[in-house]
């Protein structure tokens, strides 16, 4: 009898394993991608199939609703999702427009809800404007590239085997570039854009849903489940923050403004700290997620050190100058680049273009934005109370200073342009009208202003 018991067991165990287990749970894993495509949802959805492998999660479920962003970002996570050891699928909640399309069509299974739409994936600029075509033939190649990955069913018609494609290509193409014809689906001159139904009849939906629970249950088959969801941290926050194009330029400008204000006032001071502090807010989030690599962080150094010696030893503008700007925007762009050391050959026309946009705009602006500042300091609107003029010199004794035109002393600093001159045994703010003054050379005052001397070399 404990035998036919122990056999009886043994059958229900081998035909219906499930059910000796009915305790455990299917668990499936959600990441959230309801904001702009861009480096922060590329960390979060990066994490989120870290997290779902350390977990042993049955499936991944992408909840989304985005209207694009960023095409280097989106790229990273196609290919993450292409390659994910356990199946990822997407539930489109009203939009995968863009980037979030290319996203979509990487996933093992996409479902939408009523109203849904996927496509308009043509790249444009920051105005909407379409790009160049370079631009867009890679994103033709991506998007073509991540269809053709799920491959073709094999139909038997009788005597006949016809493979069809899961996904048609020529379709993702289509929601990329308008001159694409899809015979009986769309015709030139009109970019593709899929509602629910449409995806569905065309394969690019698996089924519509109205629900998170309708997707896992209704479709994804699984009826005793328990759901886990990524929770980004704080840390991944911030470094999404930083990693934003806008974040990004704006720590650039901070770069450049402090390297500029320094050039323009003797010792260190609050410029080079901020400066410092700016380049190490770009530099952490990138060395952190294995975009800046040590050399490219060097390459940046070198360049600081070229502006220094510049500065401190060979004041002018010269070779070192210029060759510390060649390495300053070097290392700064390369480092927004996901390449392999020095291998480029992985790094596309729109992430090279966004990387160099992105530095470029940055020192442009910082450029332009501390000429303008320099310009008003003391004098214009609310940067009269940075630096005092007209009450200083009303304050000090300005007959006896306008008395020194004139006169002769020596650069008690070094003046690049501004530092400390020595007058009659006694010691004034000076600044030099043309080239850089050594410490202990002869000076000769031409002009009193803004409670300084203004001064020029004397050449002897």
């Amino acid at each position: 009898m404990p035998a036919l018991i122990w056999m009886l067991l043994g059958f229900i165990f081998v035909n219906n394993p499930h059910q000796i287990w009915a305790a455990e749970k299917s668990l499936i894993y959600k990441i959230d991608i309801k904001n702009e495509i861009d480096n922060r949802t590329r960390i979060y959805l990066s994490k989120g199939l870290s997290e779902a492998r350390l977990l042993k999660a049955d499936a991944v479920l992408i909840h989304m609703n985005t209207y694009g962003g960023l095409v280097d970002a989106a790229d990273s996570m196609r290919t993450a999702i292409l390659y994910s050891p356990i199946p990822v699928s997407v539930f489109i909640d009203n939009n995968a427009a863009s980037a979030g399309a290319l996203i979509s069509i990487a996933a093992k299974n996409i479902y939408m809800r009523k109203g849904a739409n996927i496509g308009a994936a043509t790249v444009v600029s920051q105005t909407g404007e379409a790009m160049p075509d370079k631009y867009q033939s890679y994103m033709r190649s991506m998007i073509r590239s991540t269809a053709e990955a799920h491959g073709k069913d094999t139909i038997i018609q009788g005597n006949d085997t016809i493979y069809k494609w899961k996904r048609d290509p020529l379709i993702a193409e289509a929601m990329v570039d308008e001159r694409t014809v899809v015979p009986l689906l769309t015709d030139s001159g009109k970019v593709l854009t899929f509602t629910a139904e449409e995806a569905v009849r065309w394969g690019y939906c698996d089924g519509i849903a109205e629900s998170v629970d309708d997707v896992i249950t209704k479709h994804m088959g699984y009826q005793d489940y328990e759901i886990k969801s990524y929770e980004p941290s704080w840390i991944d926050n911030i470094k999404g923050f930083l990693m934003n194009p806008v974040a990004q330029s704006l720590l650039i400008i901070i770069i450049i403004g402090g390297i500029y204000f320094e050039m323009q006032t003797p010792g260190i001071g609050f410029p080079s700290g901020a400066a410092i502090l700016a380049a190490i807010l770009y530099f952490f989030p990138l060395y952190i997620e294995g975009l800046a690599a040590n050399w490219e962080i060097i390459v940046f150094v070198v360049g600081i050190l070229l502006m220094l010696v510049e500065i401190f030893i060979l004041p002018g503008f010269g070779v070192a100058g210029i060759s510390g700007i060649v390495f300053i925007v070097s290392g700064l762009t390369m480092a927004l680049l996901n390449n392999t050391n020095f291998n480029f050959e992985q790094v596309s026309g729109a992430e090279a273009g966004r990387a160099s946009l992105t530095v470029l705009m940055g020192i442009g602006i910082g450029f332009a934005l501390m000429i303008w500042i320099s310009d008003r300091i003391g004098h214009k609107g609310i940067f009269r109370k940075i630096a005092l003029v007209t009450d200083l010199e009303e304050a000090v004794s300005t007959p006896s200073l306008m008395s020194l035109v004139g006169k002769e002393g020596t650069a008690a600093t070094v003046l690049r342009p501004s530092g400390k001159v020595l007058i009659d045994g006694e010691i004034y703010d000076g600044v030099s009208v043309q080239d850089f003054i050594e410490k202990g050379s002869p000076i000769k005052v031409v002009r009193f202003e803004n409670a300084q001397v203004y001064v020029q070399a004397i050449r002897r």
